[in-house]
């Protein structure tokens, strides 16, 4: 592991968030957002999402896009053998920082994942969004226009928040801005954690 923030997401705490963040709700919320993220892009065929947890995301694409092929790459051990239980996705028991991603896929994404990377590797996740894709990418983060640390559940040093999208922007010039949007916690229908999504295309 390069950094602290990897060894507390294998660990103790990673296993129990397992347990506070899979719902029937969860999952009714994530079907709604994805749906809306699709209606901009054509042929997907093929999803990678780095963090993937034990799969909620690639759960809720597969009730959407039940022929693409899956791929999660996930840190936790714990949430990849339930994810492998499922079956329906291939599941990578690596840190994103560690993994060697060779095939090019047409969507890849990360969801509440950059929030928890330390900032000091992040050119490095964003050159993995970026290689790895040879169509779509999606970032649904926490937004803030200027990077800031929030302590996370009584832990310093576990949440940044900042502008995403727009540093692969200034670094990738053959990004482009298809669509956005703002997921709120207490929509009346299928909240999510007050995210921010934006969905790239490469050129």
């Amino acid at each position: 592991m390069k950094t602290d923030q990897e060894i507390f997401w294998q660990g103790e705490f990673g296993n129990d968030y397992i347990s506070r963040n899979k719902s029937i709700s969860l999952l009714a919320s994530n079907i709604s957002l994805f749906s809306d993220i699709f209606k901009k892009t054509n042929n997907v065929s093929s999803v990678l999402e780095l963090g993937c947890n034990v799969g909620m995301n690639l759960k809720a694409i597969h009730q959407l896009y039940p022929d693409s092929s899956l791929t999660g790459i996930e840190i936790n051990k714990k949430a990849c053998k339930e994810l492998e239980f499922w079956g329906k996705a291939s599941v990578i028991n690596k840190s994103i920082l560690d993994c060697n991603i060779k095939e090019k896929y047409d969507f890849v994404f990360t969801k509440t994942v950059l929030i928890h990377v330390n900032p000091d590797y992040l050119n490095d996740v964003y050159s993995i969004l970026y290689e790895s894709t040879n169509k779509y990418i999606l970032i649904a983060e926490y937004f803030n226009p200027n990077p800031v640390e929030i302590v996370y559940r009584g832990h310093e040093e576990r949440l940044f928040k900042r502008d995403f999208c727009g540093d692969m922007l200034d670094m990738y010039h053959d990004l482009k801005l298809l669509d956005y949007g703002f997921i709120y916690s207490r929509d009346n229908n299928f909240p999510q954690d007050n995210i921010n999504w934006f969905l790239l295309e490469k050129k």
